[in-house]
């Protein structure tokens, strides 16, 4: 593994290499590497995945690990075989985390496996959701502030494009308009030595520049596509690849999808690290007041990037994450279960009332969080004028997708017709006479 040191040794040895950031939702991924360098570390998203990746992934991992396991030490082997790679001016960026998911073993696993293939010089940098990725060096407070940033914008351009393509007219054209807003956004964040304030306004004027180009594209709004709620686990609701393009496939089918976003987790590892320490007995103490600013910081922030595009995603809101986990208290209260399964319930009673016509959970096969929501799942439903909730579980050979979207797309259309809460429409859409 790579000598990953203690305070500024680490801070120089990082700045002497280049980083890799996997992906998590490549816009997300591209502009948290730009993030990283806004404070003098060379960094790239790494390429998207494909056939190579679950080849390379598959010879180092047994087949009981999930997905994105395999996909995430797949594609680190693939950028190992790059002309030039040099293990000893390298650095892997592979965050890790408390809770029943085995994410918490990929950042050991990955450095057992490069020191198994002889590249154990490469570093791995692994901050852990226990402190709220605290742990990310000298220049820390800068980039975290930066990279939630640019998490939030890449949230919210994901948010537009998931709005704006169902109803284009000319196929490719959202596509290609969310991703000059992502690299407009990117040339912002990479730039180094900009100030807190005015680094946000750079940022909120490239994001009005997006929205206003959103607003240009020829699109037909219609009240007839139901809205889909999407939740499950953080990388393969995020991925395409590790999701076989579901979301594009429930828009092909007829429908519109609301996508979890990235930052709620972020949300929730704050809210944990600030449960932590209250259980410590530290609820009056620096590190709680500290904990508590940053959290208040990283809200601000979201709320003042969010609101370029208020009027876009009216209807769309994000509820906070204690309004969630409120939500999934009569299912799996946080006191008790932790991580995705409770977020992912608590997103599901959210799209009922936000609502939404279906439900759509995606999980790696055989993840433990998928598991308990499915069994939960049936309750919730019935509880919730019966909405339909599908669990959509991925190993890389999923082969009858388009079939079980078609069916899951024909549950929400009746649902549509009979469902109680209605749905709150942005501008753009017809009256519901004309829809």
């Amino acid at each position: 593994m790579g000598r990953a040191g203690a305070g500024t040794t680490r801070d120089r040895e990082l700045n002497k290499r280049k980083l890799w950031v996997p992906q998590m939702g490549r816009g997300a991924s591209i502009l948290f590497a730009a993030a990283f360098r806004s404070v003098g570390v060379d960094a790239e998203a790494c390429p998207d995945s494909d056939a190579e990746t679950l080849e390379l992934g598959g010879r180092h991992t047994s087949g009981e690990e999930c997905l994105p396991a395999r996909v995430t030490l797949g594609t680190f082997l693939q950028v190992a075989r790059r002309p030039g790679f040099d293990p000893a001016r390298t650095a892997l960026f592979m965050p890790s985390a408390d809770g029943p998911c085995r994410f918490g073993q990929y950042a050991p696993y990955l450095t057992k496996v490069l020191g198994d293939v002889g590249l154990g010089d490469v570093m791995v940098l692994s901050p852990t959701s226990r402190n709220g990725y605290d742990a990310l060096g000298e220049k820390k407070i800068e980039l975290q502030r930066t990279g939630l940033r640019a998490l939030v914008a890449a949230d919210v351009l994901l948010k537009m494009l998931h709005r704006y393509r169902p109803y284009e007219t000319v196929r490719g054209a959202t596509d290609e308009c969310y991703w000059r807003a992502i690299h407009r956004v990117e040339r912002v964040i990479e730039r180094p030595g900009l100030g807190t304030r005015p680094r946000i306004a750079a940022i909120e004027a490239a994001l009005a520049e997006g929205r206003d180009e959103f607003r240009e594209l020829r699109v037909t709004f219609s009240r007839r596509r139901p809205l889909i709620g999407v939740v499950g686990e953080i990388f393969c609701r995020l991925t395409p690849f590790t999701n076989d393009s579901l979301i594009r496939k429930v828009e092909e089918a007829g429908g519109e999808c609301t996508l979890a976003p990235l930052v709620e987790w972020l949300w929730y590892t704050n809210r944990e690290q600030q449960k932590r320490l209250r259980q410590a007995g530290r609820t009056v103490s620096i590190d709680m007041a500290v904990a508590k600013l940053k959290n208040h910081i990283q809200e601000s922030d979201e709320h003042r990037l969010y609101a370029v595009f208020r009027d876009e995603l009216h209807g769309y809101d994000e509820p906070s994450v204690e309004r969630v986990l409120e939500y999934s208290r009569p299912y799996l209260p946080h006191t008790g279960s932790l991580g995705e399964m409770t977020l992912s319930v608590g997103k599901a009673v959210h799209h009922y009332h936000q609502g939404c016509d279906g439900i759509i959970d995606i999980s790696p096969f055989t993840c433990m969080n998928g598991i308990v929501t499915e069994a939960v799942y049936p309750r919730v439903s019935g509880d919730l004028d019966g909405i339909p909730i599908r669990n959509f579980f991925f190993d890389g050979t999923q082969t009858h997708l388009p079939r079980d979207v078609a069916i899951f797309m024909e549950l929400a259309r009746s649902y549509q017709v009979r469902k109680k809460v209605r749905r709150v429409y942005p501008a753009g859409f017809p009256p519901s006479a004309a829809a």
